[in-house]
């Protein structure tokens, strides 16, 4: 938006003072005060703050005196309807010039009207520009009072209804989003601390819409908070990136920790009002996603497990002996759902352990070098409760422990953290129990876990049932 000129007064204006040719009546004096005691800017003092205040504003302003004669007019409205300021002050109203005369005494009519009543005014007119062209604008009036307190003048600031039609759009859009709409939206100031806060933003992040301001997101994001905060520097520093990102963050609510998956898109906020941009924050927009990428990666896990049960099932059936065939298929079972495995076999009233990953090391299945050995469990060891109750514990070092000392008072690997122990069962008859196990870098076994390792274990009951006949044939 442009600046603006102030003015001054003619000399006694001539009888074409409409003429619209140039400015009425000889040249203009703007050293000359303008007449109409009282109106802002018409005395020498403060004359030249008045016209660097009118230069500084970015919409077109003109004033007129009691009379409706043209005082003051600055750049903008020079550059809206291009009549300079040399050529608009002193003249009468717009009539001829900056309006067609059908126009001009209603315009001056509605314009002037303002000067008596309380409050500002808001009309639209068709205004003519300088090259013949016309153009609609909105302006707000309001009038002016001398020393005296009596009507000194009118003073009217406009602007195209097109720009002010994208400002008031804009101005929606930003009040629209900021209300309860079906994605959160937080602005953050250049210290990364939330500015404003819509209510589904607030509810996401477990807070209200004025406790959560200015608190750092550290505070409001237990894990996660490093990437977001990443990808807010990254904005501030390079712009908003091509494409929405996924988020995982645990939040610390009132009920506890809760891990969510935010969509999340960003904007870099810059002011309009300076030369270069200055950064004034980043908006934030994002959407829940976590029951959507809980199912996807839900069907993605079952696709994969579906898949190697496939390839297991295959391999099992080319193995000559049923022990190894029933190894082969935890082999393809460990890949991606779990550390260890260990197949412990009932001999008579106990366990004995017959087969087995690697304690110290990745590695295969593998039978007991030498034959089974008894597997020392102590009462109440959740492979025992597993045969006991026909059916599959999961037990994690949280709830008994932790550390190498969880697992080795278990009779486990080192680094075992978490286990899931599924009843070995074939033909009506507990055969054993399998165990898998997870370390401490990975989650804890869950409910969906669960049917996969009975699947698994039903097959492997079935391969060991076949080998106890062979052995007893």
């Amino acid at each position: 938006m442009g600046a603006s000129r102030s003015s001054g007064t003619t000399d006694e204006l001539g009888p074409d003072e409409d003429s619209g040719s140039g400015p009425p009546g000889g040249p203009v004096r703007p050293d000359v005060p303008v007449s109409g005691e009282g109106f802002p800017g018409s005395g020498p003092d403060g004359s030249e703050l008045l016209a660097a205040l009118l230069d500084g504003m970015d919409a077109a302003l003109c004033a007129f005196d009691a009379g409706g004669r043209v005082t003051h007019w600055n750049r903008e409205a020079e550059r809206i309807l291009g009549w300079s300021a040399q050529e608009a002050v002193g003249r009468k109203g717009f009539a001829g010039w900056a309006a067609r005369r059908a126009d001009a005494d209603e315009v001056q009519t509605r314009l002037m009207s303002a000067m008596g009543a309380p409050g500002r005014q808001v009309h639209e007119f068709a205004l003519l520009r300088k090259d013949g062209g016309r153009v609609l604008v909105r302006t707000q009036s309001a009038g002016v009072r001398g020393a005296d307190g009596q009507p000194a003048g009118v003073y009217c600031a406009f602007s195209e209804v097109h720009a002010q039609i994208d400002l008031e759009r804009a101005i929606a859009l930003s009040e629209a989003l900021l209300e309860d709409v079906s994605w959160g939206v937080v602005l953050v100031d250049v210290d990364l601390r939330p500015t404003v806060v819509n209510a589904y933003a607030s509810r996401a992040l477990g807070g209200g819409r004025t406790t959560l301001l200015g608190r750092p997101l550290g505070e409001l994001v237990v894990q996660g908070v490093e990437e977001l905060e990443a990808a807010l520097h990254h904005v501030l520093a390079e712009g908003a990136p091509s494409a929405p990102a996924e988020l995982w963050v645990t939040l610390r609510t009132a009920e506890g920790e809760r891990r969510r998956c935010w969509r999340s898109g960003f904007l870099r906020l810059a002011s309009p009002l300076t030369e270069e941009p200055v950064p004034l924050g980043v908006g934030w927009l994002f959407r829940d996603v976590t029951a959507a990428k809980l199912a996807e990666q839900e069907a993605d896990r079952l696709r994969f497990r579906t898949s190697q049960l496939h390839r297991a099932a295959r391999t099992a059936s080319e193995c000559e002996d049923p022990m190894e065939a029933a190894t082969s298929l935890l082999d393809f079972a460990l890949a991606g759902f779990a550390d260890h495995v260990l197949v412990d076999l009932m001999a008579g009233e106990r366990l004995v352990r017959t087969a087995a990953t690697p304690s110290d090391a990745p590695g295969p299945c593998l039978l007991v070098a030498g034959g089974s050995i008894p597997a020392r469990y102590a009462p109440g060891h959740p492979a025992l409760q597993s045969v006991e109750r026909t059916g599959t514990v999961r037990t994690s070092a949280a709830a008994g422990g932790s550390g190498p000392a969880w697992a080795a008072e278990r009779r486990w690997p080192r680094d075992a953290a978490h286990a899931l122990c599924a009843v070995l069962r074939s033909r009506g008859r507990t055969l054993g129990v399998l165990t898998f196990l997870r370390a401490a870098n990975r989650a804890a076994f869950e409910r969906q876990d669960t049917a996969y390792a009975e699947t698994v274990a039903a097959r492997v009951a079935g391969a060991v049932d076949l080998a106890l006949v062979t052995k007893g044939a």
